[in-house]
């Protein structure tokens, strides 16, 4: 036993919820504000109105990601509160049938019905109502659904990732703006898509060549519908 316990293992699974909502975040506001300041800048926008439309497009990306975000996770949440009441009741009005129900679930895991009646047992006998939680119904009390904490992280990580292009406005010269915006921007992405594969455990190259290519794609989207409406208007 020993042995056993001192066994560590590092697992990223405990990592995904939070690392997918930063990096979609800061994604979003790199790919966004940087397609928005190239398209105005090619259509022939001025500097003024290049900074104006990319800081209307930061704070309403954020507010979008924070309202979305928020929308999102408060319906998880009053679905795993209903869930949990439910459960609750019916631990309450039939213990067995619920204990039958979790050594059900084990069984159909692997194993035998009476190690599975046996272990069902012991977890409800200590904490019935997460025992099921985590399960049957897949929801871990620890970790539930935070919608603020969740808007919050949101809107920051999308306002992080737009300052970037944003700020590179005020840097460069307004004759080298398009190149230095899209190029910056594709550093950012990359850097954000390396950082998020080797948190999560993942292909480093292959996360930086999907953020990259797709960032690179809707800047040369925006920068083509900008040229066709600059020469037109």
């Amino acid at each position: 036993m020993g042995a056993l316990s001192s066994h560590r293992e590092r697992h990223v699974a405990d990592r995904i919820g939070w690392l997918r909502a930063a990096v979609l975040g800061a994604n979003d506001g790199i790919v966004s504000t940087a397609s928005l300041i190239i398209g105005v800048a090619v259509a022939g926008g001025q500097v003024g109105v290049i900074v104006i439309a990319g800081t209307a497009g930061m704070v309403a990306g954020a507010m979008s990601m924070a309202a979305g975000e928020y929308v999102s996770v408060s319906a998880q949440a009053d679905t795993e509160t209903a869930e949990l009441g439910r459960e609750r009741r019916e631990l309450a009005d039939d213990p067995r049938g619920e204990l039958a129900e979790l050594a059900a679930i084990y069984v159909a895991r692997g194993v035998d019905a009476a190690t599975a009646m046996i272990v069902a047992a012991q977890l409800m006998a200590r904490d019935a109502l997460g025992a099921h939680a985590r399960d049957e119904l897949d929801i871990t009390l620890g970790i539930r659904a935070r919608p603020v904490q969740a808007a919050f992280a949101s809107a920051a990580s999308f306002t992080a990732g737009a300052a970037l292009p944003l700020l590179t406005v005020f840097i460069v010269p307004p004759a080298l703006l398009v190149w230095a915006v899209a190029g910056g921007s594709l550093v950012f992405l990359a850097l954000l898509g390396a950082i998020g594969a080797k948190t999560g455990g993942a292909s480093v190259w292959r996360g930086t060549l999907r953020v990259t290519f797709w960032g690179a794609f809707a800047m040369a989207a925006t920068a083509a519908i900008g040229r066709l409406i600059g020469g037109t208007v």
